[in-house]
């Protein structure tokens, strides 16, 4: 295929965050439009029980800090998940007004208190006094961000141990910048940092500090590591220049700008969220065409129902009940096609419908770039370093208080997702983050105590 040219400066046009924020007229309207219900059903379905109706309460009344503070004392990345979070599904999903009208727009009002804080340069908390007790939190993301910023304001010593250069985890990298500018994610890093918290960038436990260190440095550890790599899809051609990992190329739009993906055909194999924003990514690159190609139909697929709708309105194709059998290409080494086999779905007992290849009905795509995204795989080495119990390299916790099976070690995230543990969302991995630090406190707190007296 010839080039196709786009200048750097469109594409960070188009990586400019879609959704507007509402104006002040609009939310105090919107705000006044809440009834302030006692028992909250929204409270009940926000997995970090934010006080909806108090937030909400606040802005009619114009005390903006006191409406931020109780969105982030309850909910550490707030901010992030006033963009992120299917509230459809959450807390706007069981607003009464449903049954009468249109719910509350929780999650834009959620944004609008946030922003505000944002703007205006709040410091929303400070950190406990120090009870001598000190925590090692691997990983930066939003369950170790939630469970850094409790443990401080318990009064604990708390360094995060990040392996990229900055923190935040998915909420800076993973999640593309035309839903949620990295700004936001760094503010809340810095809401945690601000509290004495230490974050310890570019620093790989296991490989920069071992665990043997930790162990003994550390009076307890909270592991919140999250998931590694998209795996391979074990089919001829992965190899071609052209084929390409999802979560790696996301964070490159990230980071970058990047031009080559202008003019060419993608095909995204995968169905969940970060399908969605490979595709999406690839469309605000210049793409000339973009496929969702997936196995399973809509019905099955994991994407967020908002995701699903926004890929649609940006021109993203899907290839439904379709697998891909392997990728070819030219003499230099790049991705020509995708060759695939048409699927169809198979009843199991009480279980999910399996795709099955139907024989013969094998085509091939016209592409040049390929992205895979067809999950994630884990972090098995130093799950392993840590000889804690796991299946399948996903941690085994108490439902409770998210100890592992070594009594010094806390998980949280989605190190512990999976298994029918946890939910692969950003507001449930800082709920863990803040179970885990409560759990840590109860542990010490009787000795904390005694040392006191």
């Amino acid at each position: 295929m010839g080039t196709t040219f786009i200048s750097a400066e469109s594409i960070r046009r188009n990586f400019a965050e879609v959704k507007a924020g509402m104006r002040p007229k609009e939310a105090v309207e919107e705000s006044n439009r809440c009834l302030y219900c006692y028992d909250a059903p929204c409270i009940k379905a926000c997995p970090t029980g934010i006080n909806i109706p108090s937030f909400i309460k606040k802005i009619a009344s114009g005390n903006m800090l006191g409406s931020a503070r109780a969105i982030m004392d309850a909910n550490p990345v707030g901010a992030t998940c006033s963009r992120v979070c299917p509230t459809e599904e959450l807390c706007e999903g069981a607003c009464v007004l449903n049954h009468s009208s249109k719910p509350i727009m929780i999650g834009d009002l959620q944004r609008y208190a946030t922003d505000w804080a944002i703007r205006n340069e709040q410091v929303l908390f400070k950190a406990g006094s120090s009870n001598g007790k000190s925590v090692a939190v691997i990983g930066g993301g939003p369950a170790g961000l939630s469970a850094a910023r409790e443990l401080a304001r318990f009064g604990f010593a708390v360094t995060v141990f990040e392996a990229k250069e900055q923190a935040g985890g998915l909420d800076t990298y993973g999640i593309v910048s035309f839903r949620l500018p990295q700004p936001i994610s760094l503010w809340e890093v810095e809401q945690v940092r601000q509290l004495g918290v230490e974050i310890r960038t570019n620093t790989r436990v296991g490989v920069d500090i071992s665990i043997e260190d930790l162990r003994a440095g550390y009076d307890a550890i909270v592991l919140a590591i999250g998931m590694s790599k998209v795996p391979s899809l074990g089919i001829e051609g992965e190899s071609l220049d052209g084929v390409l990992d999802a979560i790696e190329f996301v964070e490159s739009t990230k980071t970058a700008v990047r031009t080559d993906i202008a003019g060419k055909r993608v095909a995204v194999i995968g169905a969940g969220n970060t399908a969605i924003d490979a595709a999406t990514c690839s469309v605000r690159l210049g793409a000339a065409n973009v496929k969702i190609v997936y196995r399973r139909t809509a019905a099955e697929m994991t994407a967020y129902a908002f995701e699903y709708d926004f890929a649609k309105k940006d021109g993203v194709e899907f290839q439904w009940l379709t697998a891909p059998v392997n990728i070819t290409g030219d003499a230099a080494g790049h991705v020509t096609a995708l060759e695939c086999i048409a699927m169809e779905l198979e009843e199991t007992e009480g279980g999910r419908a399996k795709p099955v290849a139907i024989p013969g009905s094998n085509f091939k795509l016209d592409v040049d770039v390929v992205i895979l995204a067809i999950g994630q795989t884990r972090h098995f080495s130093l799950i392993e370093q840590l000889g804690i119990a796991h299946k399948r390299g996903i941690v085994t916790v108490d439902a409770l208080t998210c100890q592992t099976s070594d009594p010094q070690i806390f998980a949280a995230g989605d190190v512990i997702f999976g298994e029918g543990q946890g939910e692969a969302m950003v507001v449930s991995a800082a709920q863990q983050g803040k179970k885990a630090a409560y759990a840590v406190y109860k542990k010490f707190a009787e000795r904390i105590q005694e040392e006191s007296a």
